[in-house]
């Protein structure tokens, strides 16, 4: 009967105390959050509660195992299982508390700050931060549970004798991987590119949706993804219409015959921007910019605060324009001429026949 009491007992009294430890600790910053609502972090640590639990349950386990006597025959496994747990569970709240950290000083910068830019800037940085903690930490959590191993042990010295050999074939072999890593590095911290941003790459126009340490995803207008390394942005020219200052100028264009009213057609613009609100009222014109023998080529140029913007309202103006000048001024679009000029109501004389030669005349009537 002590062979089955105890092993229940000491499990019950680890899970009970693991229940009791967790339910005070997250009503401590429930209590602490509702006080201190300007800041995330107590509430973002909440997130933690699972993986602490299993910290707390499996270290209580680990003490108390050998006496309970849990699988006699099997101490050693038992043992060795708990300590994988217990460097796995350790593994996952280390990645949780840091990004609680991390979320909580983000946010707390993003609702303090005025500039959009340096937002997405900072925003950027910390997912690569975050990215490289928890691939440091997921990377010690395997060579420590693999190190609980004897015979690993032995292998790890062997691997640490070699390492300066292990290190150059690593560095060759992962050299696509290793480029790719310290780009993301550089665009994080180099202010390249960030989440957010309105970027061309390859003919194709879209916004930065993600960026990990090897690749970078880019959400095109159409709701594509395009998935690309980031050493394309550290090797290759690019356009970041949203570095900097995101405010852009647009232009629209119109091939027109040469007849338009161009003065009407520019107060005509100048209504159709004041009641579109895309417009940010910085700057507008039209002019003729170039003229052909059938048509002249009229620029409308128009301002906005981002890229969005800017497309939606170079829309709006072509689209109102070209019916303006379809209902009002249908003499103003391009047509193919064929009527003659006006005022030459006759056709021109034909030039005088050329005089006949002498292949012309046949021979005379003397001629035999």
């Amino acid at each position: 009967m002590e062979n089955v009491l105890r092993p229940v007992t000491v499990v019950g009294t680890a899970v009970l105390v693991t229940l009791v430890v967790g339910w005070a600790v997250d009503t401590v910053l429930r209590t602490v959050d509702a006080r201190h609502t300007e800041t995330p972090l107590w509430g973002l640590l909440r997130r933690c509660r699972i993986p602490f639990q299993l910290v707390l349950c499996t270290a209580l386990l680990r003490a108390s195992y050998r006496a309970a006597h849990l699988a006699k025959d099997h101490t050693a496994a038992v043992g060795q299982i708990l300590n994988l747990v217990l460097i796995g569970a350790c593994a996952w709240l280390a990645v949780r508390v840091a990004s609680a950290l991390v979320d909580a000083s983000y946010d707390r910068y993003a609702s303090n700050a005025n500039n959009a830019a340096r937002v997405r800037r900072v925003r950027t940085q910390v997912t690569l931060i975050q990215r490289v903690v928890t691939a440091v930490v997921v990377v010690v959590a395997i060579a420590s549970m693999l190190f609980t191993f004897p015979e690993m042990r032995a292998v790890g010295a062997s691997v640490l004798a070699s390492a300066g050999i292990i290190g150059i074939v690593a560095g060759v072999a992962a050299q696509s991987t290793l480029g790719n890593l310290f780009a993301g590095l550089q665009i994080a911290f180099g202010d390249m590119v960030r989440i957010g941003d309105t970027v061309v790459v390859d003919r194709e126009w879209g916004t930065v949706e993600e960026i990990t340490l090897t690749y970078l995803t880019v959400r095109t207008w159409d709701e594509r993804r395009i998935t690309m390394p980031v050493s394309y942005f550290t090797s290759k020219p690019f356009e970041n219409w949203s570095r900097g200052d995101p405010m852009m100028t647009g232009t629209v264009f119109f091939h027109l015959d040469h007849s338009a009213p161009i003065d009407l057609m520019r107060e005509r613009l100048h209504l159709v921007l004041k009641e579109c609100e895309q417009w940010d009222r910085r700057a507008w014109g039209l002019v003729v910019i170039d003229t052909t023998p059938t048509t002249i080529q009229v620029r409308a140029l128009v301002t906005a605060k981002d890229a969005d913007d800017i497309f939606t309202l170079r829309c709006v103006v072509r689209e109102q324009l070209l019916d303006w000048v379809r209902r009002e001024h249908p003499y103003a679009l391009p047509r193919i001429n064929t009527a003659p000029a006006p005022g030459l109501d006759a056709e021109p004389p034909h030039p005088p026949a050329a005089p006949p030669t002498s292949d012309d005349i046949g021979p005379g009537p003397g001629a035999r």
